[in-house]
């Protein structure tokens, strides 16, 4: 099932999310309509407070991102890598940190350059509940860490310098207001009419 994408503005994008056990209620259902979502969407990850749960759980597939300009191994890398996050957390970050243009589906038509560092040590429980550590770098590195914010109740905007902030700062208001054409299903929290 397509579930609505929370829309910049709604505090449950602000919020730090809780744990959860492996006991949760209907998780594999939650976990296929996540992916439903994100692939209707056109997303590469999908975070549980973006569909409204403040939660720590989140989904990764980096297949979009594979193109022509990587080496075959690369594109391998990306078309490959789909994962849940359970409860993750990010234990190490390494490296110099290098700019990359990112979007939101909770905030869309703003996309910015955001520093991150490369490669990052994570410790998190996969769908069947088993524990992990594992190294990411590169973009899937990235793409766990846009995702990672979102269970830290952190956007990718609050990144940005104070002047990036202020030129964006009316295409977030028409966001939360549902004042914006968008071609996948968004719940948006200061609109008069919630779609």
């Amino acid at each position: 099932m397509i579930l609505p994408i929370v829309a910049y503005g709604d505090p449950v994008l602000k919020k730090k999310a809780k744990d959860i056990s492996k006991d949760f209620p209907k998780l594999d259902e939650l976990l296929s309509n996540m992916f439903e979502t994100m692939y209707n969407a056109y997303g590469v990850g999908l975070a549980a407070p973006q569909i409204g749960l403040p939660i720590r759980l989140f989904i990764v597939d980096t297949a979009p991102f594979a193109d022509d300009e990587m080496t075959e191994e690369e594109q391998m890398e990306l078309k490959s890598f789909k994962q849940v996050f359970i409860n993750a957390k990010i234990i190490q970050e390494e490296g110099k940190e290098w700019s990359f243009n990112e979007g939101c589906l909770s905030i869309p038509d703003v996309r910015e350059d955001v520093y991150r560092q490369p490669k990052i040590t994570v410790e998190y429980y996969d769908e069947h509940f088993e524990k992990h550590t594992k190294v990411f770098d590169g973009l899937i590195a990235r793409v766990i860490q846009h995702e990672y914010d979102h269970i830290e109740g952190v956007l990718f905007t609050d990144k940005l310098s104070s002047l990036k902030k202020r030129l964006i700062k009316g295409k977030l208001v028409k966001i939360s207001k549902g004042d914006i054409s968008v071609d996948y299903r968004m719940r948006f929290p200061n609109a008069k009419n919630r779609r």
